[in-house]
């Protein structure tokens, strides 16, 4: 009897989740000298397969461009070793002689890692390795339009574990993919964790399973840049940033705010980095064919260059064009290219000063970005602690291209593909995910003495009155009635 496709699917995650459930079993008593050479042979292999897996995404999905594939599943491989090779994650973590406290990692369980479309590979580099960092065994589900390739990614770091040692099944990867086997593999009873990574829609299924989600939520991320700026520097880095792989990184910047005063300048360097503005007419055109009529981008231009974008518009553009910039008087719905644009497209705003641009990001990110980033060129400390004070945002980008320093590529955060967005945009976690959010920490606590007490007087204690106290107020009261 033959099944159909959906019996096929569910029976799969429920093979993957067995076998998961099992390595973790191995997983859970391996030392740290085995969870390391573990990583160290899975970084070898993310490095050795980063263009072949970079050319696999870019073939099958359509979105960004090889060259910064090949990037993001280098830094995905060897920058994220670097930062995590030195974490304990094993045993005794840590000791604080002081407080008589001892701290035990303890794998947090079969995890499931949700994978977008627009890093198939790079985030199952990332999520594979802080998964097995933390001694937890992972399934994934890829997103329908990237399966080959994430299969093939997350294949490579299966064998590169097994080969260090790790049980068969440590890393497994859904291929009859469907809507209800990822629902199952949220939903079985034996993954005590989900790693959420893609659209709104599937990130609030996660947080609805039941089960402890780790996810993130969108980004609309503003690029304020204020008047003590190097412009030179904040054009390039902003170029840099919003065309890396071609916009999919959602710390990427959205919307360029800049100040009355440099704004004329701004956009001189700005073109000189490749930016084409739209005129007016152009700037409806393109808004047609970037968001849909419901709101949303629209996915046919997720990752695309600037000329496929122009082409589907019916505009002519400069052959060199790196970016597509619109001007903007507003936020909402009446401007629709207000919102995340996963694409090479930016907004451009003028303010009067840096009020204005503080009101005026705030916008942008009650629109559609909230708690995730905002970005900054800025030389005032005091205009930046005023950003950092004021702006419901997790990760404030100073002087650095927005997308490679939200995952930590260009600046001190850490390496990751899972950017949290906090309370501000339902997530659970507000930093970048490492391997220390994959595990449960147990404490054991030393006696260190009983506090004192200081005396309480007993409610029963018989109070003391003042008898001619008390015959004086009786006193005043009758002359006070006589009167």
């Amino acid at each position: 009897m033959e099944l159909d496709r959906d019996l096929c699917s569910l029976q799969e995650v429920r093979n993957l989740v067995r076998a998961a459930r099992k390595a973790q079993e191995t997983l859970m008593n391996f030392t740290q000298e085995q969870v390391d050479k573990i990583i160290d042979m899975m970084r070898e292999a993310g490095e050795a397969n980063a263009a072949r897996l970079a050319m696999m995404a870019v073939s099958e999905t359509g979105m960004g461009n090889y060259n910064d594939k090949c990037f993001k599943n280098y830094f995905a491989s060897r920058t994220l070793y670097d930062y995590i090779k030195p974490m304990k994650t094993v045993g005794i973590i840590r000791e604080d002689h002081d407080k008589k406290l001892w701290e035990i990692a303890e794998p947090v369980g079969v995890i499931a890692g949700i994978i977008p479309t627009t890093n198939p590979t790079s985030t199952v580099i990332y999520k594979a390795m802080i998964a097995l960092k933390a001694r937890n065994a992972i399934v994934f589900s890829p997103h329908p339009s990237a399966v080959r390739c994430t299969n093939e990614a997350a294949k490579i770091m299966h064998q590169a574990a097994v080969a260090a040692g790790a049980p068969e099944g440590a890393i497994g990867c859904i291929m009859n993919l469907s809507m209800g086997a990822t629902n199952e593999l949220m939903k079985h009873p034996s993954v005590a964790m989900i790693l959420a990574t893609g659209g709104s829609a599937l990130v609030k299924a996660a947080y609805s399973s039941g089960k402890p989600a780790l996810g993130v939520g969108p980004g609309n991320v503003p690029a304020f840049v204020e008047r003590s700026a190097d412009l030179a520097k904040a054009a390039e880095y902003i170029i840099m940033g919003k065309t890396f792989d071609n916009g999919t990184i959602c710390a990427s910047e959205q919307a360029i705010v800049a100040e009355e005063c440099i704004a004329d300048d701004l956009i001189t360097h700005l073109k000189r980095q490749g930016a084409h503005f739209l005129d007016p007419e152009e700037v409806v055109k393109v808004s047609k064919v970037v968001m849909l009529a419901n709101g949303g981008v629209n996915p046919k231009v997720v990752g695309k260059e600037p000329k496929f974008i122009a082409q589907l518009a019916g505009i002519n553009i400069p052959d060199q064009t790196k970016c597509l910039i619109a001007p903007l008087s507003g936020v909402g719905p009446q401007w629709p290219l207000s919102y995340e644009k996963l694409t090479t497209v930016l907004g451009f705003y003028r303010v009067a000063d840096w009020h204005e641009g503080c009101d005026r990001c705030f916008q942008i990110l009650e629109a559609g970005g909230v708690g995730h980033s905002l970005s900054m060129h800025c030389n005032n400390v005091e205009i930046i602690r005023e950003f950092a004070l004021k702006k419901p945002v997790n990760r404030l980008l100073i002087n650095t291209p927005a997308a490679m320093g939200g995952v930590g590529a260009t600046t001190g955060l850490a390496p990751s593909f899972t950017l949290g967005c906090g309370t501000w945009a339902g997530s659970s976690v507000s930093e970048n995910v490492t391997p220390l959010h994959l595990l449960n920490i147990k404490r054991v606590a030393w006696h260190l003495g009983i506090p004192d007490r200081k005396p309480v007087q007993s409610q029963n204690q018989t109070v003391q009155v003042d008898a001619q106290l008390v015959q004086e107020i009786i006193k005043q009261i009758m002359q006070q009635l006589k009167a």
